[in-house]
């Protein structure tokens, strides 16, 4: 008995691995792209009403950090720590979730690992 494969599949071969190349060679290209930009873009949030903002980098490096006065009590440095770390937080998880779905659209939805993103996390 002998295999067959579905209609639009075999005869083509070495067009068809031609095709698929120039296709991930796209795909490769767009993230690449895609990556330079991520990377350049800021991400900006704030925690306590705006009393601390912050921003990182698409390289998911702190670039800043802004602290309301009011809000500097030394009887309660915890306080601060916390609204800190919660902004710096948040930035992070927005340039992820920026990094994640721009990849996505590139890929069509293909779990590409790290290794498909680029190096990205």
């Amino acid at each position: 008995m002998k295999a067959r494969l579905p209609q639009g599949y075999g005869g083509g071969g070495a067009s068809n691995l031609q095709q698929l190349a120039r296709q991930a060679q796209k795909m490769q290209d767009d993230m690449a792209t895609a990556t330079e930009e991520l990377n350049a873009k800021e991400y900006e949030a704030t925690a306590g009403g705006n009393a601390v903002k912050v921003v990182v980098t698409g390289q998911l490096e702190l670039k800043s950090i802004e602290i309301e006065p009011e809000v500097v009590d030394p009887d309660d440095v915890e306080m601060l720590s916390d609204l800190v770390m919660a902004a710096v937080n948040e930035a992070l998880r927005a340039a992820n979730k920026d990094k994640e779905e721009t990849m996505e659209k590139i890929s069509g939805g293909l779990n590409l690992g790290a290794m498909g993103m680029g190096g990205l996390f």
